[in-house]
Formats: C-alpha cells, structure tokens, sequence
C-alpha cells in the first residue's frame, strides 16, 4: 500500500478536493446574494485550511508509520529502535502543534476583527526564543524539555527507570510529560522537566542487559564455598541466566549477621527480576535444607549465678 492510497490519506484529501471545489466554483453555480455568498466563502475557506492541515498530519502520521515499521521494540536488543521511536514520537507532536497552531492563526487572518490575533500567532510560530512572558515560563520550559529529551535522550521508550523511589518502565514521552508503568501496573506521571533536573537511575541507557542482586543474611559458620557452588548450579540450571555474570560475595558483617551478595546477569529487567526471585528462594531452601543453624541469631550469653543461703522455697 503506497502512501497516498492509505485510507487515513485519502479522507482528507477527499475532503480538500470538496472545500477546494466549493471555494473556487461555488458564485458560478449557485445563485447567492452577497451575504450568503460572504459567509459560504468564509466557511469554505475555513474548510479548506483545516483540510489541509488534516492532510498535513495525516502523511505526517503515514510517514512515520511507514520509516518506523523496519524497526521493531519487541526484540530483545532493541536500543537503536528505541532511540528512533522516542524521537519520532515527540518531533511528531511538536510538529503537528505547529501545524495547529499555524492554521489557527490563518482561520483568524480571515476576519478583520481578529486579524492581530492571527499575526501574532504567526508571529510565536515562526520565532522560536520568543519570551511569551512570566506566566508561560513553565510551559514553555516544559515543553523545550521535551525537545531535549528527543535530541539528548537520556530516557526512551521502554527504557527501566527508577524514579521517586519506584521501578518501571517509560511507557508514553510526550511534549509535557513522561509516563511510567510502575511493575505492579500502576502509572507515575512526571513532567518532562523532572528528566532535566532530577538525578535518575536508568538501568537501560546503552542495552538492555543488567545485573541483579541478591542478599541473604546469614550467621558466622554458614559455608561459603558450598553456598556458592549451589548459586553456581542454580544458574547454570536456568535458562533466564546469560552466562555473563556470576559472583557470590560477603560485602558486610555486624554483629549478628554477616551479608551475601549474589550477583547475576540477564537479557533485560524482567528476566533479571524473575532470575533475582528464584535464586533468593532456592539459596534460602538450600540453608534450611542443609545448614539449619547458619540463619542469622542473637547470642544471649548466661553465666551461672553466686549461690547464696536464701531458701528459695518459701518464695
């Protein structure tokens, strides 16, 4: 299917052959006094320019649609269709803002009552660094935000964030705002400045492989070697390991505990935490099973007490 033959094309381009057709030709067939002939020409002018910014939207959208279809997100490495996605997601939108605003502005020259509006619209569509004043700061911040984030790109879509405290992916990047599905599927919605001056944790900046971690608290006298030859099999044995990462270590002691950090690998943020939540349980389960009294205690230690003549009988 070739672009002008798509049916999003062809509705608007159907409709712009009407208002083009009831612009020129509608005085010469249609016997209107001039009042009437006043407001029908307004009309379908009107008409015509949103048609053609419909239609300029429309191929917009098509054009998109059409370069991005070589690239997929649903494989496993897909850094460079990410990169592509966000930044054809959020110039789209600043696009057809223009596009808006612009045919807002044209709607407006029509009527000399508000021909100073339009002038002005044209006028804060076609000078970008206008100060539009005190009370637009944010907005305009906000959405100069959104334009670094398409060129810069320190988020993408589908990128794993951790932000405020919870875990997600980045599921919409707009001009304004940036959601992010929340593991549990809930949505925390942030504003695009937040990404700008807000520190971050992007698990997925340059691929999607990450490192997950386990830790597991135990006493003095479990045995390492053989805690670490069970994390070794456990990996092996699975199929969401990589092959890449595979450490067991004591990172702290205090006094009643020592700490086990288990680190692993895998393709992306899913698998990391489906891998992170099987080795937890299985390490846990082989410490019952083999080594019962290395879990972690507090020791009370009890010293006999001086015997004295009290009769403790009558007490």
């Amino acid at each position: 299917m070739t672009l002008l033959t798509s049916k999003k094309i062809i509705s608007p381009i159907l409709f712009f052959v009407v208002s083009l057709v009831l612009k020129s030709g509608a005085h010469s067939f249609l016997n209107f006094n001039k009042e009437t002939e006043y407001i029908v020409g307004k009309i379908s002018s009107i008409l015509l320019i949103i048609s053609i910014a419909w239609m300029l939207i429309a191929i917009l959208k098509a054009l998109k649609k059409r370069y991005l279809k070589r690239y997929s997100l649903d494989n496993e490495n897909n850094l460079d269709a990410r990169k592509l996605y966000t930044q054809f997601n959020i110039l789209e939108r600043i696009i057809i803002f223009i596009i808006v605003l612009i045919s807002i502005a044209a709607i407006f020259m029509l009527f000399d009552g508000v021909r100073k509006l339009g002038i002005s619209l044209f006028a804060s569509a076609g000078v970008a660094g206008i100060i539009l004043g005190f009370a637009a700061q944010k907005v305009i911040g906000t959405i100069l935000a959104g334009l670094q984030i398409a060129i810069a790109q320190p988020i993408r879509l589908d990128d794993v964030l951790v932000v405020e405290g919870e875990w997600g992916w980045v599921e919409e990047i707009t001009l304004t705002f940036v959601v992010v599905r929340i593991w549990d599927k809930r949505r925390l919605i942030l504003p695009t400045t937040y990404f700008i001056e807000t520190p971050f944790q992007n698990w997925t900046r340059t691929n999607a492989d990450i490192l997950g971690t386990v830790f597991i608290y135990t006493d003095y006298n479990v045995p390492f070697d053989a805690l670490r030859k069970e994390f070794t099999r456990l990996l092996e044995g699975h199929n969401l390991w990589d092959g890449k990462a595979n450490v067991l270590q004591v990172t702290d002691c205090r006094e009643n505990y020592v700490e086990i950090r288990a680190l692993m690998s895998a393709k992306n943020s899913p698998q990391a935490w489906d891998l992170r939540v099987y080795i937890r349980e299985k390490l846990i389960t082989f410490i019952q099973q083999n080594y019962p009294d290395s879990f972690s205690k507090t020791r009370v230690i009890v010293k006999d007490l001086p015997k004295t003549d009290i009769d403790t009988s009558k007490i």
